[in-house]
């Protein structure tokens, strides 16, 4: 059996009772906040089914639920393995590399990490890896030559490595970390199908394809991160509640990287925006490729900045109840990607001409006030955030 070194209260197994409190609870959520995604508010109130496939939240909830049951079982056959036979210096070596990759690529995060235990800083390290080897096979320098078929051969490294078989230096630095924290393969697969999804789709017709792609590239890093944070023991909500604020945190930053992103994925001939919602400001993908500023763009881009920031929103909600001692990257994250919403907006909604990004000097601003807030009872964390918002 694979030794864990997280701690579970018993709030945190989910059972029937509380699966169905805390879908009702988020169709309410969902109706007063509702207004917020509506493209036109002149059109018929939503039916509450509706608002849920609007959120995104009917396509994912039931793949979701299952992967935190999984992750929250400790005994669990299919979470757990051997202990790999691993050279004590080899695996020192091997997330040694780990934490210089998420050191030199993720600055901001990588600081936010040193608050966490050892053991909890090298499993994230190992899965920021994965996670960006992954992306770099289509974003990579070696992307025109990637073909499904080079994402099939990662998936089956992939399952190697969840069978104690890495292939190399940093593959045995995941395969550690599983046998280490309970971690389930489900959202790695579905990264690599959102990587499956850019070679084959450079248009979504609508939010809730768009909403399937930032859930496979980004919505699946929280689900992948909760287990090695770690859900603190004194948490007053269900771990369901804690990982759906780690998806939500997933989808805002993945909406944001493409609204800052929209004028660089043009020139490649993609449009990560959905199609409905441009057309219905008369915006076509030939103007986005001319790059015209207008006013019929600027009021498009402002209800995608205010969708982004609903799942920010959202995010706080469980922000606070991960162990305290890993919650300064994740209220790192909300903060900076928070301000490149708001660089967007100080550039005139100007995201085809100009890249929105935030200085080294804002950067470092934010780092004590998200580090005050990770130390903040949940309660007043979020009063802090929603007195500086936006």
């Amino acid at each position: 059996m694979c030794p864990t070194t997280l701690s579970y209260s018993s709030n945190s197994c989910i059972n029937a009772r509380n699966e169905i409190f805390s879908y009702q609870k988020c169709r309410r959520k969902l109706l007063i906040r509702a207004e917020v995604l509506t493209v036109s508010p002149k059109k018929k109130e939503k039916s509450i089914d509706e608002l849920l496939s609007v959120q995104g939240i009917a396509y994912t909830h039931r793949r979701i639920r299952e992967v935190v049951w999984k992750q929250t079982h400790v005994v669990n056959d299919l979470l757990c393995c051997r202990n790999p036979s691993f050279d004590p210096v080899f695996l020192d070596e091997a997330y040694e590399l780990c934490r210089k990759i998420c050191a030199e690529y993720a600055k901001t995060f990588y600081l936010g990490t040193k608050l966490m235990t050892e053991e909890r800083q090298k499993a994230i390290w190992a899965i920021y890896v994965w996670c960006r080897r992954t992306d770099e096979l289509v974003d990579g320098p070696n992307a025109d030559y990637m073909n499904n078929s080079v994402l099939d051969r990662w998936e089956e490294r992939l399952e190697d490595i969840f069978k104690n078989k890495p292939y190399d230096m940093l593959d045995a630095a995941l395969t550690d970390t599983i046998c280490k924290f309970p971690l389930d393969i489900k959202p790695f697969k579905d990264m690599i199908d959102g990587m499956r999804m850019d070679t084959r789709k450079s248009r979504y017709a609508n939010f809730q394809e768009l909403y399937m792609y930032c859930y496979c590239v980004a919505g699946t890093v929280g689900l992948m991160s909760v287990p090695i944070m770690g859900i603190a023991p004194e948490c007053p909500v269900s771990a369901q509640t804690v990982y759906n604020a780690a998806l939500h945190l997933g989808i805002g930053n993945q909406l944001t990287n493409i609204l800052r992103d929209v004028g660089e994925d043009a020139l490649r001939g993609r449009v990560y925006l959905p199609q409905d919602e441009l057309a219905q400001y008369g915006i076509r993908d030939e103007d986005v490729f001319a790059r015209n500023v207008t006013d019929q763009w600027r009021g498009f881009m402002k209800e995608q900045i205010r969708r982004a920031r609903f799942y920010f929103n959202l995010a706080e909600e469980g922000a606070s109840h991960l162990n305290k001692a890993s919650r300064w990257p994740v209220w790192s994250s909300l903060i900076l990607y928070r301000k490149i919403l708001d660089a967007i907006e100080e550039n005139d909604y100007d995201n085809l001409t100009k890249r929105a990004y935030v200085g080294r000097a804002k950067k470092l601003v934010t780092l004590p006030v998200s580090y005050a807030r990770a130390l903040s009872l949940p309660s007043l964390a979020i009063h802090l955030t929603k007195n500086t918002r936006k």
